[in-house]
């Protein structure tokens, strides 16, 4: 639902994964590849802008969009608002009239949002990154104990800690389970979401990464996602990657270990989540 007669975007793409699962190392590459236009970072001020879209306007239910909230009214403001901030790679805005510009996008609650954003955008492209869930919500749960990752501090209802990171469906059955096992439905929910709304899509609007393969082989994942978009890569990459501006602190491969006592007793409340996430890897 592009309202231009020239759409501003051809076949944008959107980086589709749960908080912590290193879609700020994938886009950082990606942005990176000639005749890819972004926004710079996330795009949590460019949606919560179009208040129709807001988690308050709607009841404080979630942050879930379904295509039913794909209208003129809504998707208009937002074409508006990424054209007012989109750059290239050398940090140039687009020239005056442009159209037909290949977008790519990563917010972590738009895991919620897929089904809006592919009907908001008929020829959206959508890449999956996975990354082991012990692992993200060991890191999820870093960053609920992190005052960085606070998104809503006064959650009507919510009793505490202070509600962080995405805002998923039925938030509210949560109040008063420990602080791991809200962690770890958070991460639930934000996957079934995904792979619902995934499942709905033709095969070639979408696609998957493997953070372990990013992490390990960056150029070689490079150049397969740009083939896949159908954007030149044209830079050689080494690893490992720069640490991303999200991190708490180094990453390490067993540092989901510090948290292995409290995982172990979350981790079977979601392992049908979990099998169903590895096969869509796999």
């Amino acid at each position: 639902m592009q309202t231009d007669a020239r759409p501003l975007f051809d076949r944008p793409v959107f980086i589709i994964a749960p908080p912590r699962s290193g879609t700020t190392l994938l886009y950082s590459l990606l942005s990176t590849a000639r005749d890819v236009w972004t926004i710079g970072g996330e795009s949590h001020v460019v949606i919560e802008a179009v208040e129709p879209l807001q988690a308050r306007a709607r009841g404080w239910e979630s942050n879930r969009l379904t295509a039913a909230d794909a209208r003129e009214s809504t998707v208009r403001p937002l074409v508006e608002g990424f054209r007012a901030r989109l750059s290239d790679r050398d940090g140039k805005p687009p020239p005056p009239g442009a159209s037909g510009l290949r977008f790519l996008e990563k917010t972590p609650r738009n895991c919620l949002r897929v089904g809006f954003f592919a009907a908001a955008f008929p020829d959206a492209r959508f890449i999956y990154l996975y990354r082991e869930p012990r692992e993200t919500v060991s890191s999820m749960l870093d960053a609920w104990r992190s005052p960085r990752f606070v998104t809503y501090p006064e959650l009507p209802g919510w009793p505490g800690p202070r509600w962080s990171m995405l805002l998923v469906p039925g938030w509210r059955e949560l109040a008063g389970k420990e602080l791991a096992e809200v962690v770890a439905r958070q991460w639930e929910s934000a996957t079934a979401h995904l792979l619902d709304d995934l499942e709905a899509l033709p095969p070639e609007r979408r696609c998957v990464a493997r953070y372990a393969r990013l992490v390990e082989a960056p150029q070689e994942e490079a150049e397969r996602l740009c083939a896949w978009m159908g954007v030149a890569w044209d830079r050689p990459v080494r690893a490992p990657l720069p640490p991303s501006r999200s991190i708490l602190e180094p990453p390490k491969p067993d540092k989901w270990r510090r948290n292995a006592e409290e995982l172990a007793r979350v981790l079977p409340l979601v392992a049908p989540t979990a099998e169903r996430a590895a096969r869509w890897a796999a």
